[in-house]
């Protein structure tokens, strides 16, 4: 019985040790730098003091599969993610009609030792350009064949008719985006199809008061055009260049 009694001690004696060992050694508390990881990352995994495979990520809070030293090792030391506030919203991507902005924040405190990491730095919602360019963005330009070109000649050279006729016409260069099927029907219209870079003439007498002609457009915003005389004959196009001094080559169009 002696004997026996004293095998049992020596066994635990011998026992013990181990079992501590294994506790000292398992879990977060055993793995090297990072001990704990943030979000989900099945690498971020340990031994626990059962021989089991445990996770040292945030995420085990979630399916429970934490170390057990998780709380003592990595939520003691945890850092969450730290932001400043939202900055103003920037402008609108469109000048004119549907577009976007979008404001940032900056990250204060970065996450450390498996904090919460940190959430979107930017937003974005929907907007709707209306500046002071908006105007010439929603004219339609009414277009005709060159064929119509003046070159008025006053015969009594008038002064208010001379000045008139001495103001230099304007050049546009439009890049079409979309033309109606009717547009192929005729032969001056046809050349406004789709991606056609098309030269409209703004002569003087379809000039405004403020020395442009009415659908002239803006550089890189699309704007509407139809063709006076063909009926639905219409689309968009792009400004691509703007010059004056100038005048279009044969088979261009004019703005009325």
């Amino acid at each position: 019985m002696g004997a026996k009694a004293g095998t049992l001690i020596c066994g635990l004696v011998l026992l013990l040790p181990g079992t501590l060992f294994l506790h000292a050694e398992a879990g977060c508390g055993a793995r090297g730098n990072p001990r704990c990881c943030g979000g989900r990352n099945n690498e971020c995994s340990a031994m626990s003091g059962h021989r089991t495979v445990c996770y040292c990520d945030t995420y085990c809070r979630k399916t429970g599969d934490c170390c057990e030293d998780y709380a003592r090792v990595c939520h003691a030391s945890a850092i969450d993610c730290v932001l400043g506030s939202w900055g103003l919203w920037a402008q609108c991507s469109s000048p004119c009609g549907a577009g976007s902005k979008e404001r940032t924040r900056q990250v204060i405190v970065p996450p450390r030792n498996g904090g919460a990491p940190c959430p979107d730095l930017k937003q974005r919602r929907g907007c709707f350009g209306d500046g002071p360019l908006c105007r010439s963005a929603k004219e339609v330009a009414r277009l005709l064949p060159d064929s119509f070109r003046r070159n008025f000649k006053d015969p009594w050279r008038r002064p208010h008719m001379f000045r008139k006729e001495q103001k230099p016409s304007c050049c546009v260069w439009l890049r079409v985006k979309h033309s109606s099927t009717v547009c192929r029907l005729h032969t001056w219209t046809a050349q406004l199809s789709r991606e056609q870079l098309v030269c409209a003439e703004c002569q003087s007498d379809a000039m405004n008061s403020d020395d442009r002609c009415t659908g002239d457009g803006q550089e890189g915003v699309t704007t509407f055009w139809a063709a006076e005389l063909v009926p639905g004959c219409h689309g968009t196009w792009k400004r691509e260049l703007f010059s004056c001094s100038c005048q279009c080559p044969l088979r261009s169009v004019l703005f009325v």
